[in-house]
C-alpha cells in the first residue's frame, strides 16, 4: 500500500526519497506499461506546479513518440521524432529545459496552460525507449538541477523497463 509522502527536506534528499519509493513500487513488476503508469503517478504527485507528466514511447517503425502512461488532460497522441520538445529531445538525445514554450519553435501545444516542460529522453543499451515529459503552468519552473535529478530518476527507472 502506498501512502502520500510530504517531502520537506533539500531537494536532493527529496529527489533520493522519490528514487526510493519509485524502486519499492516497481520492484518485482516485469510489465513496462505498469511501472510508467506508477512512474507517472509518482512524479505527479512529488512535483509541485505541473500540470502534465507522462511518458511518450518511441515506435521506431514509424519514427514517431506515441502517448504512454500519464497523469494530467488528455494529450497529444503521436509526435513525430524530431517536432516539439518531446520530439527534439528524443532526436538529440538529451534533455531539454525550455523555460518559455511560446519562444521554442515548432512546440506542440496539448495544453494551453502549459508554460514551461521539460523532456528527458529514455535510453536502454543505446536503443530510444521513449521520453518523460513534464509541463508547468508556471514560466521558468524547471532548473538545470532539477534537470539532473530528473535524469538520476530516469537511470533508476531504466531498470524496470
Amino acid at each position: 500500500m502506498f501512502n502520500q509522502t510530504v517531502y520537506n527536506g533539500t531537494l536532493d534528499q527529496n529527489y533520493e526519497t522519490l528514487i526510493k519509493q519509485a524502486e519499492a513500487i516497481l520492484d518485482g513488476e516485469p510489465d513496462m506499461t505498469a511501472n510508467l503508469a506508477n512512474a507517472a503517478a509518482l512524479l505527479n504527485q512529488f512535483l509541485q506546479d505541473v500540470n502534465w507528466v507522462g511518458f511518450y514511447l518511441y515506435h521506431a517503425e514509424d519514427n514517431e513518440l506515441v502517448l504512454g502512461p500519464f497523469q494530467g488532460l488528455p494529450a497529444c497522441i503521436r509526435i513525430p521524432y524530431g517536432k516539439g520538445v518531446c520530439g527534439t529531445a528524443a532526436a538529440e538525445q538529451k534533455t531539454m529545459r525550455v523555460d518559455d514554450v511560446s519562444q521554442f519553435p515548432g512546440h506542440i501545444a496539448c495544453d494551453a496552460a502549459s508554460r514551461s516542460e521539460i523532456v528527458v529522453p529514455i535510453e536502454k543499451n543505446n536503443v530510444l525507449i521513449g521520453v518523460l515529459d513534464i509541463d508547468s503552468p508556471v514560466y521558468d519552473r524547471f532548473t538545470e538541477k532539477e534537470a539532473k535529478l530528473l535524469e538520476k530518476f530516469i537511470e533508476t527507472l531504466k531498470v524496470y523497463i
